[in-house]
């Protein structure tokens, strides 16, 4: 009998030739790409394959071209088809007031016959997608402009055209790989411990045990600095994402403080209370610690960062307390969270993102959730325009009045005097810096530091901590053989703050600063 030769048997075979041959020397279209058949493989086989292709950050879009009447979008090569041109024609088929249009989109030279490639379209009122499979012209159409500001903006500035460029298998995988991350389990927290080694180069070293410190609460002083890192659930997931973009390697902090009767406590921004709000509070030491030893399932790891004592010197406790207290209570500080990552026009971006998929995004979720869209970022995006009231859509349109860019309204500075509906925004570290500013930390250059500005990395990097390790409480990293320049207290892993500690403040610090991955070089003085 001869041996069956079946369709495994043959992806098998293409599989191997396609990663051994150069690809300079695939030059005849097959009648399919193996890796458009993963799938069809059996699952230990074809998944590790996936995971070397494909990664979480494929799942972002990649702006190619806006397609408007009056220029098309030139060529650029798709991840199926390597020759695409898109251009866009107005009509008024349906008789109403600002008319429609259509979308032309001409696709060709396939690089197999099984391949395709994914879509997203948006103007600042509508976001849409499709697939194309064949070489050809296809159409999208719009059928009505929504507003006569919709009409204007695509006329001058046209329909914005993103490609998924890992393709529908790339797509459902990157998927598979961002899904974990926001899960409150084993495979949840592997995920995001993956993610941060393949994006930021961190390490993760285990620790010996005891992984949580038997502290002494009476080395632990006003002013002293909490940073946590959170591995899994949503919480984790989202820190992960956030460390990414910004080069921080922490997600979340807090502050201590001690009363006119010593007593300890912690102040941070982000503690959520009994109706699930996120907000500021003021919690009793004991309170908190128990919290994060047993009841916080993202598995936080923690580490203290003492003032330097010429630092703790200066603090003014009386003045911290006051502004603790009138914060006490208030929202998370979503308004400007975002903003103390986005400084420059193209260098905080990692690959694919740009402000183009910035506006892409805030435009789906001004869609799903109006309201959350308004709190993390149209209040904030009118303050830099200047005006009030503005939804994203009319936000984005007066932006091209003014013959500005989208880039350059997310990079104008934060201003800690801002007044929000709410009231004052800060976010976790941007409650804490603010607590250093009236405390006296930042004098005599207060005035001119917008500590809404800083991100964790930031403000783990200021020269304000404890250099000398001998002053260090005894506890600290207790059974570690690795001595680490701060105190971690809880966590499997061994945290890392690169840059520790290391830089002087100085007026208008962290306003001008790139952060791409993975080396997130910084410039001088920006």
């Amino acid at each position: 009998m001869e041996p069956s030769f079946s369709l495994k048997t043959l992806l098998t075979i293409s599989l191997f030739l396609f990663f051994i041959t150069p690809q300079s020397s695939l030059a005849l279209k097959l009648p399919f790409h193996p890796q458009d058949l993963l799938p069809l493989l059996p699952r230990q086989v074809s998944w590790p394959i996936l995971n070397r292709l494909n990664g979480a950050v494929d799942l972002l879009p990649t702006f190619v071209g806006a397609a408007s009447a009056s220029n098309d979008t030139g060529d650029w090569k798709g991840a199926c088809f390597y020759e695409n041109r898109a251009w866009m024609e107005f009509h008024n088929k349906t008789g109403s007031e600002f008319g429609g249009g259509t979308l032309h989109l001409k696709v060709s030279e396939a690089h197999s016959w099984t391949c395709m490639d994914i879509y997203v379209f948006a103007t600042p009122y509508h976001v849409t997608w499709d697939y194309y499979l064949l070489s050809r012209e296809h159409t999208l159409e719009f059928k009505e402009w929504e507003s006569k500001a919709e009409y204007e903006y695509v006329k001058n500035r046209g329909v914005s055209i993103f490609l998924m460029h890992a393709g529908m298998l790339g797509t459902l995988q990157a998927l598979w790989d961002v899904f974990p991350l926001f899960t409150n389990t084993g495979w949840g927290e592997s995920s995001n411990i993956g993610f941060l080694k393949k994006h930021m180069g961190a390490t993760f070293e285990q620790r010996p045990q005891p992984w949580a410190t038997n502290i002494s609460v009476d080395d632990i002083h006003s002013g002293d600095f909490l940073v946590l890192s959170k591995i899994r659930g949503r919480w984790g997931g989202f820190e992960t994402l956030e460390k990414w973009v910004s080069g921080a390697y922490a997600g979340h902090s807090a502050v201590c403080l001690r009363d006119s009767e010593g007593k300890l406590w912690v102040g941070e921004s982000g503690n959520e209370n009994e109706q699930g709000e996120d907000v500021i509070a003021v919690l009793p030491w004991d309170e908190w610690w128990e919290y994060e030893l047993n009841k916080d399932n993202s598995n936080p790891h923690i580490a203290l960062l003492p003032l330097h004592p010429d630092v703790r010197a200066k603090f003014n406790e009386t003045a911290a307390w006051e502004y603790a207290l009138s914060m006490n209570g208030r929202p998370y500080g979503y308004h400007n969270l975002i903003f103390s990552w986005i400084d420059t026009l193209d260098g905080n971006y990692p690959p694919p993102l740009d402000a183009h998929v910035v506006a892409s995004f805030m435009t789906v979720w001004n869609h799903i959730q109006p309201e959350y869209a308004a709190n993390m970022w149209n209040e904030a995006l009118n303050k830099r325009l200047g005006t009030q009231g503005l939804d994203l859509p009319d936000i984005l349109v007066e932006v091209e009045k003014r013959g500005s860019s989208f880039g350059k309204l997310l990079s104008i500075p934060e201003q800690d005097d801002w007044l929000y509906t709410d009231g004052k925004s800060t976010s976790c570290v941007a409650f804490v810096l603010e607590m250093y500013k009236e405390a006296g930390l930042f004098d005599p250059i207060a005035s001119s530091v917008q500590v809404t500005e800083f991100t964790i990395k930031d403000a783990y990097t200021l020269r304000f901590f404890e250099n000398n390790s001998s002053r260090l409480p005894k506890w600290c990293n207790d059974g570690d053989d690795v001595k680490l320049p701060f105190c971690q207290i809880k966590g499997k892993y061994r945290m890392e703050l690169p840059e520790y500690n290391i830089m002087d403040p100085y007026p208008h610090m962290n306003e001008r600063c790139p952060s791409l991955p993975p080396k997130y070089f910084r410039t001088q003085s920006c």
